[in-house]
């Protein structure tokens, strides 16, 4: 049996970031719950079965209520997935503006909010553990929310220095046929995290708290007979350390320092023979208190909703 829906938005000038352009959000809504939606203003009638119109309230009145609290207003299709993600999974966040349960990170450029109920968990373990490891497919968020967790606790004061590194692994290229000198030959492998550094911090800034080394990007040898103190460190694509340099990495681990490993042990570039250390950590510190641990899953892919498809279909073939 089909129902209807009337929603008024009182904010006329918040309308069009809520709606998208040419109603480009409202659409890729009824295309996403088989709704209709018909607009005049600031009033939407949402007419369809009772559970989907019930779906488009709750995504609707959630990221309106975000533009009310956010300086820079920007929804994306992205943010309407992420809200039907919490939805379809039963653990649909509060749309109240004054939720204090709600994960959000704002940086100097933007504001962050999970768009799973696995990234809210991992945001929520990081602010809980000084140690925690975030495993699995690529999209799924484990670097740029982890880069954006680091970068929250640096402007709070919470740590002085930001420090992100990763293993120069190649892979399927020889990293010796690439132009430049040393640092000119790193910069590629580390260029996620430069990405997210840079959508988050104003790049004056950024580049002012490299030069005077309070945030430093570098290989993972780099950091051999280094403590690491009071300091937010990010070990990207771990499944490419061998078990010494895991080993290596992990005992760095200063005074009043953060800690956080990302990686995907089903993508190791390491030669058939090398074990990879993610994996071998993984086992080792299962079940060691205070090391918190997350598996994020193909549903939990935040590109392009192929990605999902792909590696979902990946995965079946695997088992």
């Amino acid at each position: 049996m089909t129902k209807e829906l009337i929603l008024e938005f009182s904010d006329n000038d918040l309308v069009p970031f809520l709606f998208g352009e040419y109603n480009d959000h409202l659409s890729y809504l009824e295309k996403k719950l088989d709704i209709h939606i018909s607009d005049r203003g600031n009033l939407l009638r949402v007419s369809g079965y009772e559970k989907p119109i019930n779906k488009a309230k709750t995504v609707l009145e959630t990221l309106y209520n975000r533009l009310k609290d956010e300086e820079r207003h920007n929804i994306t299709r992205a943010d309407i997935d992420g809200e039907l993600r919490f939805l379809s999974s039963g653990k649909a966040k509060s749309s109240s503006k004054n939720d204090t349960n709600q994960i959000v990170i704002k940086t100097k450029n933007k504001t962050i909010v999970p768009r799973s109920p696995n990234q809210e968990k991992y945001l929520k373990l990081i602010n809980k553990h000084d140690m925690v490891f975030g495993l699995g497919p690529a999209g799924t968020g484990k670097t740029y929310l982890s880069v954006a967790a680091g970068v929250d606790m640096y402007l709070q004061g919470t740590v002085e220095k930001l420090i992100f590194t990763r293993p120069a692994v190649e892979a399927g290229e020889n990293l010796g046929f690439l132009p430049g000198d040393m640092k000119e030959k790193i910069d590629p492998y580390l260029r996620p995290i430069y990405d997210a550094l840079h959508d988050m911090l104003p790049w004056d800034f950024l580049m002012k708290k490299m030069e005077i080394g309070e945030i430093e990007i570098a290989p993972l040898a780099f950091m051999r007979g280094r403590t690491l103190a009071r300091s937010f460190v990010i070990l990207d694509e771990a499944q490419n350390t061998t078990t010494a340099q895991m080993k290596m990495f992990l005992t760095r681990m200063g005074e009043a320092s953060h800690m956080v490993i990302t990686g995907d042990a089903t993508q190791t570039d390491l030669p058939a023979h090398v074990k990879s250390g993610l994996s071998e950590a993984i086992d080792i510190l299962d079940g060691v208190k205070d090391i918190g641990f997350i598996t994020f899953e193909g549903k939990d892919v935040i590109r392009h909703n192929l990605v999902r498809k792909i590696i979902s279909a990946y995965e079946k073939n695997n088992k």
